[in-house]
């Protein structure tokens, strides 16, 4: 590798033009040495943390170095890497180019889609793996650095790495347990054991003589100080890639990301390409934070069936919400959000820091153009294990009837978890986004309707899951709201799997739906999609989530002092619905002037699995304020069950027919 070159860029400044009399001593125990040298301090059966997210803040320089080390000497053999997101570009940069036989001996990771090669020994055998929760790993670089021997969590509970089901090991010569299942005060937990750290490979943007690293130019923060200071604490190497040097006093001591009491080696980057922002854009102040960029003209998604998917789960955002979007069809939403103009009212989050702005896609996923702040991937899961999360939009590739998810392991392929489980089990509403089918579907949209031109050649419905990244059963028992999203239906988790709720016009349910499933789902009476999801121009989005044609679904009629309240496709998809619902209500009857009799049509009406409390609540304070008397209808028996347990758990009359005639019968008047 080349020495390090000259220091670059405002305010940096020359370090030996810098340096005042008396320093020469500090200048001679300088940091800086090139990247073999820092590489040359890993001794055999070290364990290695090294950051990077998906394509972006990778220290490619040491990775290159680490694996010419290897090549040329054979040595350091048998390591351990940690890493929490793949790190790479998936053909061989990055974290991949550790794939040499005798380099690695275990790996500890959230994703091995990004190194494939790694992926493949670990497959065979070749070396120990462990696929555990991306913000699980990012934690326990806090645990390693305090010196705690791991971290309690829920996350990861009944599924693939909950020892009752594998403890996370990707193969059978990975033996040891690093994952335990506890009882504390009657509660299930589970316990991750800490790994020590001895070696960090991180990047910065600026490093002065002292080491002390700034992050001006990177788009994410990461965990690089959690890892430096795990690594530091445990008497190891911390190794800091750059791309510049500046001198003593330089960087201000707020901005100083990792003191320098904790780094031990500083690289310069050279060739500048060793330290791109991703492999994608060499650097894009946008994402920095440096400057902020009009993004009113975002390329309107074309009409196909990642647009129709992505419409149709942007129905469930909520608004003045937070929100994270995963990869592939989920990102959609983002799009959709801008073209409808709901973007404002929303905050937009990646599991990898960034907060606000627009989120990044392709190789600068995981970075926010125009971000509100930027954060530790760490503090970012403290955030979302905790139930900050108000909605996630997550990917699928694998679903069964009882409603569990596959994205880590299927096709022959290990991928991993990412962030998947940590999200997916904590956000407070979740919405699996995909095509029905994989591998060549074509569609096409007529008159409205939409026509299956091709049918994908994989099914994603299957009888049971090859892994499950995604417990449903432990997300019904929570009571945790689950919608699944496909361009021709969608599907709702219920206690008992997955039931069919709508339907995209023009789709056949036994030809175009059943048939290409491995098992048949709960249908009562599924709804017709949004005609405007398969329709050119604005959808009235905003409008719909802010419940602006509320009052238009309730009418009176005084000469029968009958309030007719017309649910028929309404969702109740969070608080404010619940709400507004109950505002329109009030005014309708405070218009009317007296108590009303009413009929409530909830026929297709779908209210989220944690709010049936709170519509009870809305329904007891109604029928105390405004009712005379009051009968409901639906005919779906699930519907009925569900508002008949919720209305019995505040002692409301438990009735719901299951005709309007029924109901309108059990007040003496006419439906007519």
């Amino acid at each position: 590798m080349a020495s390090a070159r000259p220091p670059i860029g405002d305010p940096a400044e020359d370090v030996s033009k810098a340096a005042a009399p008396g320093e020469e001593t500090l200048m001679q125990n300088s940091k800086v040495m090139t990247a073999d040298e820092a590489i040359a301090r890993i001794k055999d059966d070290d364990v290695i943390a090294t950051t990077g997210f998906v394509q972006s803040c990778i220290p490619e320089m040491l990775h290159a170095a680490l694996e010419k080390r290897f090549v040329e000497t054979r040595a350091p053999r048998d390591l351990t890497l940690i890493m929490c997101a793949g790190a790479g570009d998936s053909k061989g940069l990055g974290t991949g180019r550790l794939h040499h036989e005798g380099l690695l001996k275990r790996v500890i990771a959230a994703n091995f889609g990004r190194m494939p090669k790694v992926a493949e020994a670990a497959q065979n055998n070749k070396i120990q793996g462990y696929n555990l929760p991306q913000g699980v790993i990012s934690k326990l670089y806090r645990s390693c650095a305090s010196g705690s021997p791991g971290l309690f969590t829920k996350v990861g509970l009944h599924t693939y790495v909950d020892p009752r089901f594998g403890g996370g090991k990707v193969n059978t010569v990975t033996r040891e347990d690093l994952v335990k299942l506890l009882e504390v005060e009657g509660q299930e937990w589970l316990f991750y054991k800490a790994t020590p750290i001895n070696v960090a490979l991180i990047r910065a943007t600026s490093a002065d003589p002292l080491g002390n690293l700034s992050m001006e130019k990177e788009c994410l923060t990461l965990d690089v100080l959690a890892q430096a200071m795990a690594a530091h604490n445990n008497g190891g190497v911390v190794i800091a890639q750059v791309e510049r040097l500046v001198a003593d006093g330089s960087i201000k001591p707020k901005d100083v990301k990792v003191p320098g009491i904790l780094v031990d080696c500083v690289v310069v980057a050279d060739p500048p390409e060793m330290h791109r922002m991703n492999y994608g854009v060499v650097y894009d102040p946008a994402l920095a934070g440096e400057v902020r960029v009009t993004v009113d003209n975002l390329p309107t998604m074309a009409l196909d069936e990642r647009k129709i998917i992505a419409r149709r789960a942007s129905f469930e955002l909520p608004l003045n919400g937070v929100i994270n979007l995963g990869v592939g069809a989920p990102d959609g939403v983002a799009n959709v959000a801008n073209e409808e103009k709901v973007t404002p009212y929303l905050v937009m989050t990646t599991e990898a820091g960034a907060i606000g702005g627009v989120l990044a896609g392709g190789s600068s996923f995981g970075s926010s153009a125009n971000a509100h702040s930027i954060i530790d991937q760490n503090q970012m899961f403290d955030f979302y294990h905790g139930g900050g999360l108000d909605l996630t939009c997550l990917g699928m590739a694998e679903c069964d009837s009882l409603g569990n998810v596959n994205t880590s392991k299927f096709g022959g392929r290990l991928n991993g978890c990412g962030g998947f489980i940590d999200i997916s089990q904590n956000a407070r509403a979740v919405v699996f986004a995909g095509t029905f089918t994989a591998g060549g579907l074509k569609i096409a949209i007529e008159d409205g309707n939409l026509k299956i031109v091709q049918e994908g050649r994989a099914r994603k419905f299957v009888k049971q899951v090859e892994q499950v990244t995604f417990s449903g059963q432990y997300a019904a028992d929570k009571s945790q709201p689950v919608i699944y999203v496909t361009e021709r239906c969608v599907f709702q988790l219920t206690d008992h799997g997955l039931e069919l709720i709508e339907v995209a016009p023009g789709i056949d349910i036994e030809r175009d739906i059943l048939a290409h499933m491995a098992f048949k789902p709960h249908i009562h009476s599924p709804i017709a999609m949004n005609p405007a999801l398969f329709a050119e121009g604005p959808m009235g989005l905003l409008a719909d989530l802010l419940n602006e044609g509320l009052k238009d679904r309730i009418s009176y009629d005084a000469s029968r002092n009958l309030l007719s309240i017309n649910l028929s496709a309404w969702a109740a998809r969070k608080k404010a619905d619940v709400a507004d619902l109950q505002r329109a209500i009030s005014e309708a009857c405070t218009a009317a002037g007296r108590k009303v009799n009413a009929v409530v049509n909830q026929d297709g009406c779908r209210i989220a699995e944690d709010l049936y409390d709170q519509y009870a609540d809305m329904v007891a304070y109604v029928n105390k304020h405004h009712y005379e008397r009051m009968a409901r209808y639906a005919t779906s028996a699930i519907t009925r069950t569900k508002l008949q347990d919720a209305l019995r758990r505040r002692g409301l009359e438990t009735r719901v027919y299951d005709s309007a005639e029924a109901a309108y019968a059990s007040l003496g008047i006419s439906a007519a």
